[in-house]
């Protein structure tokens, strides 16, 4: 396969960067720290890309988008992880709630939802895990009522990110069917985060700013018409989405761009020439290659209009892993300095690689754990007998 992008595209990316460059400032860490400045910051470059017709470049014009190729797309999302996702919760909309709305939603649904993830103006979140559904998904009991014209959902979802950024909207898993097998059963329902009955509550983690909450639903009335998709079929709808997600995060860009300060740092402080540095960070590098590459099969598919479900998890495995071990290798090549965080004025790289390996201890889990992967691989992909 040819991955080499085209001369349109390296434009393309070149006048990314520059814009990145002007409009990203330089206090910006990602989203996950203690400063206030954060969101309102992401809702307003969102909003600057959508000026620019490239925050859904890769949507249909009839839904807000520039009809673009998903290799453009894939070029926006290497150029946003590599600078720790300036457009914050939004991504979210555009990798994989849009398109299943896109997908699995009725005209007015798209009519009503689209244009303002298009104009970069409402934030998302999703309603998946439960105290006892995790990575065993299907078990959530959240429950949704069948009242007619309306659903009464009542429930607990944990591991909620960006609920209280606030979120406007939920994609919400829901058990509609309880006399139904496992993995049926299940609704997806758009919930309007303002609905009386919600409550999130924010989780402390030992990684410092919180990134998690858990979302109470006591009562909740959500109109038919937020239904995705089929009712009890929702499992369908869900499917596509995590594979959608797993693809749309280019988490090898922000790896690579730590591989590169660390090479800076190694070459600048003498400890390239240490064999074993240089052993750890060619590793490193030809690892991000191969996450890069696996990446890329899976947008192939994408740009063919499969789903490309098996593909999509091998592809996560080697991103989320490369993540944490870029991590390590940072740690061990700043020595106990590296464990300083990034108030401590002692502290190399100002405390960032810390920040990274706290960052990635949770990546392995999100959308997913290895073993969910593996799972999917072994069954799909190989034809192994589902995991007891």
């Amino acid at each position: 396969m040819d991955f080499a992008f085209t001369a349109e595209e390296e434009a393309f990316r070149a006048d990314l960067r520059a814009f990145l460059d002007a409009e990203v400032p330089d206090w910006w860490r990602g989203m996950f720290v203690d400063d206030e400045r954060t969101m309102p910051f992401t809702r307003e470059l969102c909003r600057m890309l959508a000026g620019r017709g490239w925050l859904t470049m890769a949507w249909p014009p009839e839904h807000g988008g520039a009809g673009a190729s998903v290799w453009m797309q894939a070029i926006v999302r290497e150029e946003m992880w590599a600078r720790e996702e300036p457009r914050g919760p939004q991504y979210m909309n555009l990798n994989y709630i849009g398109p299943l709305v896109m997908r699995f939603g009725t005209p007015e649904q798209q009519a009503r939802f689209l244009p303002p993830m298009a104009q970069g103006e409402v934030i998302w979140t999703q309603g998946f895990s439960e105290p006892d559904a995790g990575s065993d998904l299907a078990s959530l009991i959240t429950r949704a009522e069948d009242r007619g014209d309306h659903f009464i959902v009542n429930g607990q979802k944990i591991w909620t990110s960006y609920a209280d950024a606030p979120a406007d909207w939920c994609l919400l898993l829901t058990r509609t069917n309880r006399d139904a097998p496992k993995h049926h059963g299940i609704s997806v329902l758009l919930v309007d985060m303002t609905t009386p009955g919600i409550t999130v509550r924010p989780i402390d983690t030992m990684a410092g700013p919180h990134e998690f909450n858990e979302v109470f639903l006591d009562d909740v009335r959500v109109p038919r018409e937020c239904l995705l998709g089929e009712q009890d079929h929702g499992w369908d709808v869900i499917v596509a989405g995590l594979t959608f997600e797993r693809v749309g995060i280019a988490r090898y860009a922000r790896a690579g761009r730590v591989i590169e300060v660390l090479v800076e740092y190694a070459n600048a402080t003498g400890r390239g020439d240490d064999p074993a540095v240089r052993d750890r960070l060619a590793d490193m590098r030809a690892r991000y290659e191969a996450a890069r590459l696996l990446n890329y099969r899976a947008v192939s598919m994408q740009a063919a209009g499969v789903v490309p479900t098996i593909e999509a998890s091998v592809a996560r495995m080697h991103n989320t892993q490369l993540e944490q071990q870029v991590g390590h290798v940072g740690l061990e090549l700043l020595g106990p300095l590296g464990r300083l965080r990034s108030k401590d004025p002692l502290a190399p790289l100002e405390g960032e690689i810390h920040r990274y390996w706290t960052r990635n201890i949770p990546t392995t889990v999100a959308a997913g754990t290895l073993e969910i992967q593996k799972n999917i691989v072994a069954q799909r992909g190989l034809g192994l007998p589902r995991a007891p």
